[in-house]
């Protein structure tokens, strides 16, 4: 014989159970509803306007904000993602400027409208937005920040935009702030210092990029910031072999055909020794994703190979 309480749980789990049911359908219909508004997503009509603000997403969904809230960040990547198979693969995703991703801001801060404490989505539009749009790329940060103010990462992702735009001071201002945070690690407040001091600098670039690979969680922005390493890397291996270019010219009054010229120059070369500037069975130097560098301006400079992983701008 079923007692009372057991009787009043199953009818708790059953009422559960309906509600969540509901609460999906509700979802699923909303989605329907937006899918039928808007136009054949077609190349001439891909940049249509979105039909559902943050505030009206958000009575729409009944409670059920966190299911709508990924909706709209599967919609994000998704349409970043169609957009991106226009490019070549190794254009990183925070130089997605020429993409004309008009939706991509709406998409992500009615998403962040849902869910506010959405670090993920935050994390994505402090990475991908400022090169489509980097006014929006700070108001949703600070928005994220508004809303979780003790979470540091946010501060990191606000001081690496204005880093990006070339703010040093606002941006040491970010990581000062992020670092009063409970939790905050202490290179927070060094960064700040650094920024005040050599903001543009390429070690402050290592810098923000080590951090941001360390701690991101989307394997998009990790992988940006890997190769963003690698670029550093490259830029300062082209200014070692740029140099013994110009030296070589010095010497003999013309550039080289080709990198086996040089001979054993390179391998004498202690500045390749200390940059690991590989060398392959051609005598060309490899790039750190190990990729043979170009020769540019008929032997007189470096370039990077199109093909290779590292980014060239």
């Amino acid at each position: 014989m079923v007692s009372d309480s057991q009787q009043k749980g199953k009818w708790r789990e059953a009422a559960l159970t309906m509600g969540m049911a509901a609460g999906l359908a509700a979802v699923f219909l909303l989605s329907r509803s937006i899918d039928a508004r808007r136009p054949s997503p077609d190349l001439s009509q891909e940049e249509e306007r979105l039909y559902l603000n943050g505030t009206t997403a958000k009575r729409a969904s009944l409670a059920f904000n966190g299911l709508m809230a990924d909706w709209y960040w599967m919609r994000s990547l998704q349409y970043v993602g169609r957009k991106i198979m226009s490019v070549p693969d190794n254009v990183p995703i925070d130089d997605l400027g020429t993409l004309n991703l008009k939706l991509l801001a709406p998409l992500l801060d009615v998403s962040t409208t849902l869910d506010p404490q959405f670090l993920e989505a935050y994390e994505y539009a402090a990475v991908v937005l400022p090169a489509v749009n980097s006014d929006e790329a700070i108001r949703i940060t600070r928005k994220g920040i508004a809303a979780n103010p003790n979470e540091w990462r946010l501060y990191h992702h606000l001081g690496y935009i204005y880093w990006q735009r070339g703010d040093f001071m606002t941006a040491a201002e970010m990581y000062g702030a992020g670092a009063a945070t409970p939790g905050a690690p202490a290179w927070m407040q060094a960064m700040k210092a650094r920024m005040t001091v050599e903001g543009g600098s390429r070690a402050t670039a290592r810098e923000i990029y080590g951090r941001m690979y360390e701690g991101a969680d989307d394997p998009k922005v990790k992988d940006m910031a890997r190769r963003r390493l690698l670029q550093l890397d490259s830029l300062e291996q082209q200014d070692v072999l740029r140099k013994l270019l110009l030296t070589y010219k010095a010497r003999t009054g013309h550039c080289v055909a080709a990198w086996s010229e040089l001979g054993p120059t390179f391998q004498a070369l202690k500045a390749l020794q200390l940059l690991r500037i590989e060398i392959d069975s051609a005598g060309s130097p490899l790039d750190p994703a190990g990729t043979p560098y170009r020769l540019a301006q008929a032997g007189c400079d470096v370039a990077l190979d199109p093909k290779s992983e590292v980014p060239a701008k």
